[in-house]
């Protein structure tokens, strides 16, 4: 079974991505907290890991920053990061933090499906 890990302390947009995301197939987990988000790869290995940009204590940016640098140090296997962004302009930002893709919130559920679609194929 594949797992998604989401981050973020929205239950709604948690909601939004399993109903979108998640299947038979495909387990769909959660952490609230940016500071989690590295512990959280290492015991569940997911396949995908979506940020939510505004997190409690470490935003999504900080949190893409940290997963890089684990990979780049040898302490967690290389996967795809995408960012949830909550406007237009955080996309320059974004951009910094090296992500495989983002989406600018409001987005439905193709559009999330085609994103993750996009950057697990790289």
């Amino acid at each position: 079974m594949d797992t998604i890990l989401v981050a973020t302390d929205s239950i709604e947009l948690f909601a939004n991505v399993d109903a979108a995301l998640g299947s038979e197939s495909i387990k769909v987990i959660g952490v609230r907290r940016g500071q989690d988000v590295v512990r959280a790869i290492t015991e569940n290995d997911p396949s995908v890991v979506l940020l939510d940009l505004q997190i409690q204590n470490m935003g999504g940016i900080a949190s893409c920053l940290a997963i890089r640098q684990e990979e780049e140090m040898g302490r967690l296997e290389k996967r795809p990061v995408a960012l949830l962004l909550d406007r237009q302009s955080d996309e320059f930002l974004a951009g910094t933090a090296r992500p495989d893709g983002w989406l600018v919130k409001p987005f439905d559920s193709n559009q999330l499906k085609a994103m993750v679609s996009e950057i697990v194929a790289v």
